[in-house]
């Protein structure tokens, strides 16, 4: 009880101290984990457990979909992906298809490296003094 109680005290401060860049990675970084879950979930035969990881997925997507600025023209490609993505969820949940979830998880996990290239980056940049 003590471990669980001092990890979730853990990620709390993490998620708390976490810079824009640094939650946006840890929301892929979550997708991931649910999309995982319930990718494993369906294949066991859990389809309730399934279900409930892959409503969490969506949600995250429909977070990012929300909070894209759509003044610029790249955030146009990115509601593309994250549409694309929210519909391989929603058919993979609904047929019980693992392949559309398997769809999903490519994209998601070219989305969050190419964040974490940008993030490397922009690193690099600022210690340049670029």
């Amino acid at each position: 009880m003590l471990n669980s109680q001092m990890a979730a005290a853990y990620k709390n401060q993490q998620i708390m101290t976490a810079s824009p860049e640094q939650l946006t990675l840890l929301l892929y970084n979550g997708a991931l984990r649910f999309l995982n879950e319930s990718i494993q979930a369906l294949e066991s035969g859990d389809k309730e457990k399934s279900h409930h990881s892959n409503l969490r997925v969506q949600a995250i997507i429909r977070e990012f979909m929300d909070t894209l600025d759509m003044n610029y023209e790249i955030a146009k490609n990115w509601t593309a992906l994250y549409e694309y993505i929210e519909h391989c969820l929603i058919e993979g949940n609904i047929k019980k298809d693992v392949q559309q979830l398997r769809n999903a998880k490519e994209i998601l996990e070219d989305m969050r490296n190419t964040w974490q290239e940008a993030m490397k980056l922009a690193r690099q940049d600022k210690v340049a003094g670029v």
